[in-house]
């Protein structure tokens, strides 16, 4: 569930981006007191996300906005469909029409993309994950978004867990540190609630990290065939990681090493946004 504040907060930004002085089009063509009815029409198939936040950018602009679903988040979709009609007052709507599109057609091309790399590992095992390449100040809507497509979600901030990755050992490197000390000094330090990830980039690094407590070892860029044998040397001991340059075409066999966990930036920062759209149905409008 995404907080309604973050919500809210989101859209008042981006509603003021879009319109810092109101609507000059609206306000000079627009009869006062019209009102208009259109419908959100998918122009290709897809899987639906953010609809709550389609329809509160209507609402936060007309109270008395009403938006009918035809679909929820998460639910797969067909070119043509309907899946949603707003009515209101007609300088709201379309005042709200934008940005209410761009977000739900960046969101559910999100989940569509997450929905087709959980389809190609289905039966292994694997869960698919994101990563925090989210565009800025939309982390909390793009990550609810991979949700609906069926993954799950990494870390959501730097405040979450410990995640040391390859800048974090070359620095301990350079101090003289080895990555197994950092470890149990940091769980020294740490709350019982608090886990600990550390990314390795070749095989001789899985012991010393993995003796060392970790919660997760991430295998950063491994072959599938080192990445068997990573999996082998953990034993279980901890959870394993795939990340790096995964694709649809390479995830099944990633996912077939045995991994426990297989992180996709391209979730987030590689994805299309759907054609959607918001088609006025002109006999409804009344002025």
């Amino acid at each position: 569930m995404i907080p309604a504040t973050a919500v809210d907060d989101i859209l008042t930004r981006a509603l003021a981006e879009d319109a810092p002085w109101g609507d000059l089009t609206g306000e000079v063509f627009l009869p006062e007191g019209a009102r208009a009815r259109a419908a959100l029409v998918a122009r290709e198939p897809g899987v639906l996300s953010g609809l709550s936040v389609f329809a509160r950018t209507f609402t936060l602009l007309d109270a008395g906005a009403t938006i009918e679903a035809a679909s929820s988040d998460g639910k797969g979709f067909a070119a043509g469909d309907v899946l949603a009609v707003v009515t209101g007052d007609a300088h709201a709507v379309l005042r709200a029409e934008r940005v209410a599109l761009n977000l739900v057609q960046r969101l559910s091309g999100i989940a569509t993309a997450t929905a087709r790399y959980v389809a190609e590992v289905a039966g292994t095992g694997a869960r698919v994950v994101d990563t925090r390449k989210t565009t800025p100040g939309l982390r909390v809507l793009e990550r609810a978004a991979v949700r609906d497509g069926g993954g799950h979600n990494h870390r959501f901030s730097l405040s979450d867990a410990v995640m040391a990755k390859d800048n974090h050992l070359a620095v301990l490197a350079a101090a003289g540190i080895s990555v197994g000390d950092a470890i149990r000094a940091a769980r020294e330090r740490l709350p019982h609630t608090t886990s600990i990830e550390v990314e390795v980039d070749r095989l001789d690094q899985v012991e010393e990290v993995v003796a060392a407590g970790v919660d997760t070892i991430m295998l950063d860029n491994f072959s599938n065939e080192d990445l068997r044998a990573g999996v082998a040397q953990v034993a279980g001991r901890a959870i394993v990681e795939a990340s790096g340059g995964i694709t649809l075409d390479t995830i099944r066999g990633v996912a077939q090493t045995g991994v426990d966990v297989i992180s996709v930036g391209a979730l987030t920062h590689g994805v299309r946004s759907l054609d959607l759209g918001l088609d006025v149905d002109v006999a409804a409008v009344t002025a």
